[in-house]
């Protein structure tokens, strides 16, 4: 990924953000028939490895984890979080001379590591628990739906259909693209244009950027 250092992200907590407030990561990897993409919900377990450990489940049926090698294979994870439209409009300095063209901004994180193929009930089972309740708890619902909602033999079946991976992450690598190259009117300017449109997390991050 091309990265202008004024747009690299290196700060850990915010690497960390991204990956558990827009967990449906994009699993690169390479197969027989060449380059493969899934897009996964991940679990982030940022107290083992060097960067953290990424989580997951496939369905048994996805060819993506019997392809992997005994010994694992070279992953990258792509978490996408913000993203909008920048037209030049506006921009208060563009009255002021004209050279200004529309533009995305976003925030990125690449994760690579290591995958390998955790095929254990225990695992899957536990795995699923936390991703659930997890997102559960973020539906803000008054009674939040749980695995024993369900009846035993039904989970049980479902579970036997998905196979765990996990990737240890070795890099780590963010780009935030949120104007931090223009004047902070014109970048306060986008963020107020963004937030018309009703993106208030651009919006919000755009806002922040500032002090990145």
């Amino acid at each position: 990924m091309y990265i202008p250092a004024t747009f690299e992200e290196t700060r850990p907590g915010e690497l960390q953000r991204v990956i558990r407030q827009h967990p449906l990561g994009a699993l690169i990897t390479q197969s027989p028939q060449g380059l493969d993409a899934n897009h996964i919900p991940f679990e982030l377990d940022e107290t083992t490895g060097p960067h953290g450990t990424l989580r997951a489940h496939v369905a048994r049926a996805n060819p993506v984890w019997r392809e992997i090698a005994v010994g694992g294979a070279e992953a990258l994870v792509i978490f996408q979080a913000s993203e909008a439209y920048i037209s030049p409009n506006w921009y208060p300095s563009k009255p002021e001379h004209h050279r200004h063209v529309p533009t995305w901004n976003y925030q990125v994180v690449h994760a690579h590591g290591r995958l390998r193929v955790r095929d254990d009930e225990a695992y899957v089972r536990g795995l699923v628990a936390r991703l659930t309740r997890e997102h559960e708890q973020r539906s803000l619902q008054a009674k939040p739906w749980k695995m024993g909602d369900s009846a035993p033999d039904f989970i049980n079946g479902l579970l036997q259909a998905i196979v765990g991976i996990e990737i240890e992450v070795t890099r780590l690598l963010g780009k935030s693209k949120l104007g931090q190259n223009r004047e902070e009117r014109d970048r306060l300017g986008a963020a107020a244009g963004v937030e018309a449109l009703g993106n208030a997390q651009a919006a919000e991050a755009m806002r922040g950027a500032g002090g990145v």
